[in-house]
């Protein structure tokens, strides 16, 4: 096993095309590192530099301590998964798993020993016999990912390769790999376009954009701390609700001033924000997550004081929760080249509001028991203590000091 290194990667193509651009990361040795973003973004590029599939246009990449650039991908000691399985039709489930073993002469003997573990550990002995076309979607998966572990690589290397089930079974097997991956310790980089996957299998994820970057860390911190609005977007599902907002000092403490409506954010948001303080009387985009908004009657004390007004547009029942759409009158979405990029990814760029009175609309995510109704007025409890704060120019978020545009942690 080991750890790989991608020391400032680029990949420029033959058109001037960038698709990644300057690339610092370090795997380290048994992490399961997931790279994330929207299509287009470069982290599947960056996968096929780390297999040989791309050249590698600066910089270098390293797997243990050998700089890879110009190793032969059959020598590069990873194992590769893809999202079509690349399974041979014609070939049993063993011959499958077996099939790159036998290309590198491995003993028969070794190979059978092989084989018959990684059946084991996937579940697939009562099936070594059987074709690909006998197997369901994720026994094919599993058959992918024990040709993968059979060759005992330094890394696994992962693109997409649940895209093809269906939610259920993306659900199962997410856990599966999840599970296998800790416990065969071996250096993981999986790539996805889903922020789900992303956040629920990682030990540490790497969001990118247009080929850079943005912020690497662990799940929680993306989602407690994203360094900017295109991070802040991206992660959580439902994605976070992004208005317009003005700093304004009240009481002596500090507001958010929506439209016509206030909150207050009380002691915990100006502890976590101090850069807040260089704000007053500024526009900023405020970002409230679903689930940090609540019906008021049903928070009861726990509003903290904090409350918006608003009507309900749209309740969605979904047994364990509400995920209600909000009208906020007088508020302004933020409309920003991040969150425009955002809706574009999502398909929801056609749904933006406009015309007509300024407002804009919030989805929460309610107690089951609330009592709202479509088209009727509500009462919205917000806990500002997850509140976010984002600069409206640069797109960063607002913490301790202010921050160049373009830094990443």
């Amino acid at each position: 096993m080991a750890g790989v290194e991608f020391d400032s990667v680029s990949k420029v193509y033959a058109d001037g095309t960038k698709a990644v651009d300057e690339l610092r990361l370090d795997i380290g040795d048994g992490e399961f590192m997931v790279l994330v973003g929207p299509s287009g973004c470069g982290k599947t590029t960056a996968l096929r530099m780390v297999a040989g599939l791309e050249s590698i246009s600066s910089g270098f990449v390293r797997i243990g301590e050998k700089v890879v650039n110009h190793v032969p991908s059959r020598d590069r000691d990873i194992a590769m998964v893809f999202q079509s399985y690349a399974l041979y039709p014609h070939l049993s489930v063993y011959e499958n798993i077996a099939f790159g073993l036998k290309v590198k002469k491995v003993p028969k003997a070794e190979i059978g020993r092989r084989v018959a573990d990684a059946a084991r550990v996937l579940g697939l002995e009562p099936y070594l016999k059987r074709k690909p076309r006998a197997l369901s979607g994720g026994q094919r998966q599993r058959v992918a990912m024990g040709r993968a572990i059979v060759r005992e690589p330094a890394a696994f290397l992962m693109d997409e390769p649940l895209s093809n089930l269906d939610a259920k079974l993306r659900v199962q097997m997410r856990a599966e790999i999840s599970s296998l991956q800790t416990k065969l310790g071996v250096t993981t980089i999986y790539v996805t376009h889903d922020q789900v996957e992303a956040m629920t299998m990682g030990d540490r994820v790497a969001v990118m954009r247009k080929g850079e970057l943005q912020q690497v860390g662990s799940p929680q911190e993306l989602y407690d701390r994203p360094v900017n609005l295109f991070v802040g977007g991206f992660i959580g599902s439902p994605s976070m609700n992004m208005v317009e907002a003005t700093i304004e000092r009240e009481n002596g403490s500090l507001a958010a001033a929506i439209g016509q409506q206030r909150v207050e954010l009380g002691s915990e948001a100006v502890r976590d924000h101090p850069a807040l303080e260089s704000y007053i009387g500024k526009k900023i985009v405020l970002g409230i997550r679903p689930e940090h908004l609540e019906s008021a009657a049903v928070a009861g004390g726990e509003s903290r004081g904090a409350q918006l007004q608003g009507s309900v547009q749209l309740r969605e029942a979904l047994g364990s929760e509400l995920v209600v759409h909000l009208v906020v009158p007088g508020a302004r979405p933020a409309m920003t080249e991040d969150v425009a990029e955002l809706a574009r990814d999502a398909g929801t760029e056609d749904l933006a509001v406009g015309g007509g009175d300024a407002h804009a609309v919030l989805v929460g995510r309610f107690d089951a028991r609330a009592n709202v109704v479509q088209g009727e007025p509500v009462e919205v409890a917000v806990d500002t203590r997850a509140l976010h704060f984002f600069d409206l120019e640069t797109g960063l978020g607002i913490y301790d000091t202010p921050r160049e545009k373009g830094a990443h942690t």
